[in-house]
């Protein structure tokens, strides 16, 4: 399974559609605005750019996407106002794998851009935004031009399946019954890979520039006591893949060569990893919880689980096992999930992490 063919988010805005089905991703945004915010103020006093170059990485698409760009300029219009400054102009670059559905973000710029314009007044400047298809496992933008990295509930996702995982039937991804040697093997793809990308940004920032990343992780150092009485949704799927499986429904090879490629680190693991590539150093890193039980809006939570699962890993599912049984598939997950839906805690747990490039110095 090639991940940079078959990642990317539900397109559309249908009821199992990322567009109306990433409130989770929306909260996570607002949880860490005030880290965000910090870090942009810091690096405008620092640096005072003319032209401001901001990318979003793994930007996906829906209202989160230009809401999230828009909050961004903000924060440096903010900064900028403070210092007395004249507007400097933006570039946002939004970036995601070529899969992604960039149409339909895209078509709501010009609107968004009006309205935008309106809100920030006459004094803003302009305000240019690109799109920028390419997997950010790898360089995407020219040497020392980028100011602020921004990422949200992205950098889980791996650049391949690990190898190695032959072990690991019955299940989907690291679990409590997952060898070691299973274990293993994903920690050092998300070794490299988080390695991999902290090497790319620390070339394309400029000295000084600021990144901002969340995505998900667990709270402790082992894999199993992280997910105890949580209600774990990857853990429902590969029930209803084993399921059918033992009906003759699937194959069984082909369940058993299911695995999704996330990891999910822990803050210490995200720590070795900057300090061991050694082009940033950590101003803030800290584990959020983000718990369903304080969404007052959510009126059928089993639903909203099932279509927030659902608009993300479909089109890896449908990848592997075909369009045909995709549905049968989340019918027999969406079961097993309502059916536990009251007696687990519905929790989710998110590093984040703020830091800056550091300067080079030649001996």
């Amino acid at each position: 399974m090639e991940v940079v063919q078959v990642l990317h988010m539900n397109a559309g805005s249908g009821d199992v559609s990322y567009a109306n089905n990433s409130q989770f991703q929306e909260k996570a945004i607002v949880m860490a605005k005030k880290i965000t915010e910090e870090a942009i103020t810091d690096v405008y006093k620092s640096l005072c750019p003319k032209t401001v170059y901001i990318a979003d990485l793994g930007c996906s698409s829906g209202p989160n996407t230009l809401m999230e760009a828009g909050e961004l300029v903000k924060a440096f219009d903010k900064a900028r106002r403070k210092m007395g400054h004249q507007s400097p102009e933006y570039a946002v670059y939004l970036n995601d794998l070529p899969g992604n559905d960039f149409n339909s973000t895209f078509r709501s710029l010009p609107q968004h851009q009006e309205d935008f314009k309106k809100e920030m007044g006459e004094e803003f400047g302009p305000c240019f935004f690109a799109g920028v298809a390419g997997s950010f496992y790898g360089r995407l933008f020219p040497a020392n031009s980028l100011h602020f990295v921004h990422s949200s509930i992205s950098l889980h996702w791996l650049s391949q399946v690990p190898k190695g995982l032959e072990e690991n039937k019955g299940n989907i991804r690291v679990a409590a019954s997952s060898p070691l040697s299973v274990v293993k093997a994903y920690h050092e793809q998300f070794e490299c890979d988080f390695s991999t990308f902290l090497k790319c940004r620390g070339k394309e920032l400029v000295t000084g520039g600021r990144m901002v990343l969340y995505f998900l992780g667990r709270r402790c150092e082992d894999h199993v006591s992280s997910y105890n009485n949580v209600l774990n949704t990857w853990e429902f799927l590969a029930k209803a893949l084993n399921d059918l499986s033992a009906e003759g429904v699937l194959e069984a090879e082909k369940v058993n060569s299911f695995n999704l490629p996330m990891y999910r680190a822990s803050p210490n693991e995200v720590k070795m990893v900057v300090e061991k590539e050694g082009s940033f150093s950590i101003e803030y890193l800290d584990n959020f919880m983000y718990d369903l039980e304080n969404e007052k809006h959510v009126k059928d939570p089993g639903n909203f689980v099932v279509n927030s699962f659902r608009a993300v890993f479909e089109p890896i599912v449908a990848g592997h096992f075909g369009e045909g049984i995709t549905e049968e598939i989340f019918k027999r997950q969406k079961t097993l999930i309502l059916e536990s839906i009251h007696e687990l805690d519905k929790v989710e747990f998110f590093n984040v992490v703020s830091m800056t490039k550091k300067e080079v110095i030649f001996f």
